[in-house]
C-alpha cells in the first residue's frame, strides 16, 4: 500500500468513534480491498476488549478485506450487534457472499449471540442471503431481537430462504428451550413479491414476537397481502406495520382489517400508496371503531380513497384518545372534498391532526370509473386461474378471515323448496305464502357473506307496496335480516353496508358487484329499518354521508330519496 494511502487509512481511522463497547467506522468512506488495507481496522477489533457493538456502514469491503476481520472477530463472543450496512458499494456481487459468510463463521465460531444485524443497502440478491443463512440458522442468532435488510435486492428467491433460515433458527432455539424472538423485521425494496412474502409470512406466524414489520415496495398484492395478515394475528404485540406501496386492493385490505382486530398494541399503521380505495377504507374505519386503542397514526395516503370513504374514516379517528397523525393526503377527494374533510375535523377538535392534502389527485370522474370498473373484471378473469391452483391456501386464509367477497351459491343447498322458490323469483304472494316460514329467510343471510346478505335485503324491499298486509310482512322481514346482519363486529357490518352502498349505485366498487336499478320501495324499507333501534348511529352515519354525497343518482326515486335522507340525519343527531 502506497505511503499516501496509509497515511489516508491512518486519518480516517482516527475519526472512529470507540464508546459504550461500540466501534464505529461509519461513513468514512473507507475502500477496504485486502488484508493490508485492514490492518489497523482488525488490530482495533482484536484490542477492544469487550467488544459489543461493530459498525461499519458506509465504507466498501472486499472479499480478503472481509476475510481479515473476520479473523478479528474470532475471539468476541460478547459481540451483540452488527451494523452493517451499505458495505459493499462498488463491489462485484460474487464478491458479497464469500465475504459475508467469513465474517458470519467467525461470529459463530466466537460463540457470540446477536441480539442486532443490519444489512441494509447491500445489493447482494438471493446469494447474498445464502451468504448469511448459515449464521441465521446458528445459534449466534437464536437471541436476534432486531433484523434489518432493507433495500438489499433479494427477491422472491431470496425472501424464500430467508424464510427458511428463520423458521429453522426458531425450530432449533425452541428444541433449547429459549425460541427465537424476534420484534424488528424490516425488508423494504426488496421485491419479495406475493411468493417471498408468502414464504415470510410462516415465519412471522411461527415466531409470534414481531414488534415492528417494515416490508414496503415490495411488488406484493393482494394475495401476499392476505398471507401476511394471517400471520400478523399471532403477533400481539405487534406496534408498527408498515406495508407502503405495496398493492391491497379489496381481497387484502379486508384481511388486513380483520388482523388488526387481533392486535391491541398498533400505534403505527401505513397503508400509503396501497390502493386501499373506499370501500377498504370503510372497513379499515370499523376496525377504528370497535379496536385499535392506542393507535397514534394512520396513513391511507394515494389509496383512490373518495371523499365519502374519507369523512367516514375522520369520524372512526374522533375517539382515539392518542392519535396523532392521520395522513389521507394524494386520494381522490377533489377540492369541495379536501375542504369537507379539513372542516369535518376540526369540527371535532382534530384539525392538527390532519397531515396536507397537497396532493389530491381530485374527484374521479364517471369516465375514469367505468374504465377502471372494466380493468377489474378483467383482473378477476386473470386471476381465476390462480384461484384454482392456489385454492387450499385461498380458502384456508378467507375463512380465517371470516369474510368473503364474492357472490357465489346465492341460496343455501338446504333451503326449504318454498324458500327457494321465493329468492329465484321474488314476489309478494310468495312472500305472504311463507307465513311464519318468513323467519327462515333470515337464515339465508351471514354477515361474513356482505355480497349474498344485499342481493336478498335488496330482493326483499322491492317488494314493499302500500297494501297493509305486504308491507307488514316486507318490514318484518327486514327487520329480522337486518338484526341478524347487524349484530355481530362491526367489521363485518360495515362490509356489509359497503356492499349495499355499491349495490345501490352509491359508491364504487371493485370486481364484478354492479349496482342495481332501485325502486322507491326500497329505500322506504331502508328509512324504516334506521329508526330501529337494531340499527347503531354510526351506521347510519355512514349511510348518510354516502347518500348526501353521492345520491344524485337515486333523484328517479323521489321523495322516496328525501325521506330515507331526513330519517339519517335526524338517526346521525339522535341523542340516544
Amino acid at each position: 500500500m502506497a505511503s499516501d494511502d496509509i497515511a489516508q487509512l491512518a486519518d480516517a481511522l482516527s475519526k472512529t468513534h470507540v464508546g459504550d463497547g461500540e466501534l464505529s467506522y461509519k461513513g468514512l468512506g473507507l475502500k477496504l480491498d485486502n488484508a493490508e488495507s485492514v490492518e489497523q481496522l482488525a488490530l482495533d477489533i482484536k484490542q477492544h476488549q469487550g467488544l459489543r457493538a461493530l459498525c461499519l456502514e458506509g465504507n466498501t469491503l472486499g472479499v480478503e478485506a472481509a476475510q481479515a476481520i473476520a479473523k478479528a472477530l474470532e475471539s468476541k463472543d460478547m459481540l451483540q450487534r452488527c451494523y452493517w450496512s451499505d458495505m459493499f458499494t462498488g463491489r462485484l456481487r460474487s464478491e458479497i457472499p464469500p465475504a459475508l459468510r467469513s465474517m458470519g463463521s467467525a461470529i459463530m465460531s466466537a460463540g457470540a449471540r446477536l441480539t442486532e444485524l443490519d444489512l441494509s443497502d447491500n445489493a447482494f440478491g438471493p446469494d447474498g442471503v445464502k451468504g448469511i443463512e448459515q449464521l441465521l440458522k446458528s445459534p449466534s442468532c437464536h437471541t436476534l431481537r432486531e433484523l434489518r435488510l432493507n433495500n438489499c435486492g433479494m427477491g422472491i428467491g431470496g425472501g424464500k430462504i430467508l424464510a427458511e433460515a428463520l423458521i429453522e433458527c426458531h425450530r432449533q432455539s425452541s428444541a433449547l428451550g429459549a425460541p427465537l424472538r424476534l420484534r424488528v423485521f424490516v425488508a423494504g425494496r426488496n421485491r419479495l413479491e406475493n411468493e417471498g412474502a408468502t414464504a415470510l409470512a410462516k415465519a412471522f406466524k411461527l415466531m409470534g414476537s414481531l414488534e415492528e414489520i417494515h416490508v414496503p415496495q415490495n411488488g406484493i398484492n393482494y394475495k401476499g397481502v392476505m398471507a401476511l395478515a394471517s400471520a400478523m394475528q399471532h403477533n400481539p404485540e405487534l406496534r408498527v406495520l408498515n406495508l407502503n406501496d405495496n398493492t391491497f386492493t379489496k381481497k387484502g385490505t379486508l384481511a388486513m382489517a380483520q388482523a388488526l382486530r387481533h392486535l391491541r398494541n398498533i400505534q403505527v399503521i401505513n397503508f400509503g400508496d396501497c390502493l386501499v380505495r373506499s370501500e377498504g377504507a370503510i372497513a379499515l374505519a370499523a376496525v377504528l371503531r370497535e379496536g385499535l386503542p392506542i393507535l397514534k397514526e394512520l396513513n391511507l395516503s394515494f389509496g383512490e380513497i373518495t371523499e365519502a370513504a374519507a369523512l367516514v374514516v375522520a369520524q372512526a379517528v374522533t375517539d382515539k384518545p392518542h392519535m396523532e397523525k392521520v395522513d389521507l393526503n394524494g386520494n381522490c377527494l377533489g377540492e369541495e372534498g379536501c375542504e369537507a374533510l379539513k372542516e369535518a375535523m376540526e369540527n371535532m377538535n382534530k384539525g392538527d391532526m390532519l397531515a396536507s392534502l397537497s396532493d389530491d389527485e381530485g374527484e374521479p370522474d364517471d369516465e375514469d370509473e367505468e374504465d377502471d370498473s372494466g380493468d377489474d373484471d378483467d383482473d378477476d378473469d386473470d386471476v381465476s386461474d390462480d384461484y384454482n391452483e392456489e385454492n387450499e391456501e385461498y380458502s384456508e386464509i378467507t375463512k380465517e378471515n371470516g369474510i368473503t367477497t364474492n357472490g357465489d351459491s346465492p341460496v343455501s343447498p338446504d333451503s326449504p323448496a318454498e324458500i327457494t322458490s321465493f329468492l329465484s323469483c321474488p314476489s309478494a304472494e310468495k312472500l305472504l305464502q311463507l307465513g311464519e316460514m318468513r323467519t327462515n329467510l333470515q337464515q339465508e343471510v351471514d354477515a361474513s357473506e356482505p355480497h349474498k346478505a344485499a342481493e336478498l335485503l335488496l330482493k326483499i324491499a322491492s317488494l314493499y307496496s302500500d297494501d297493509p298486509e305486504t308491507k307488514t310482512a316486507v318490514l318484518d322481514t327486514i327487520d329480522a335480516v337486518l338484526k341478524k346482519l347487524l349484530c355481530g363486529s362491526t367489521l363485518q357490518s360495515y362490509c356489509f353496508l359497503s356492499t349495499l352502498l355499491v349495490m345501490m349505485g352509491l359508491l364504487k366498487g371493485e370486481g364484478k358487484i354492479k349496482g342495481t336499478l332501485l325502486v322507491p320501495g326500497q329505500l322506504l324499507c331502508l328509512e324504516h329499518a334506521v329508526q330501529q333501534e337494531y340499527f347503531p348511529k354510526h351506521h347510519a352515519s355512514l349511510l348518510y354521508i354516502f347518500l348526501s354525497k353521492n345520491g344524485g343518482g337515486l333523484k328517479s326515486c323521489g321523495s322516496a330519496r328525501e325521506r330515507l335522507s331526513s330519517a339519517l340525519e335526524r338517526r346521525c343527531h339522535d341523542q340516544h
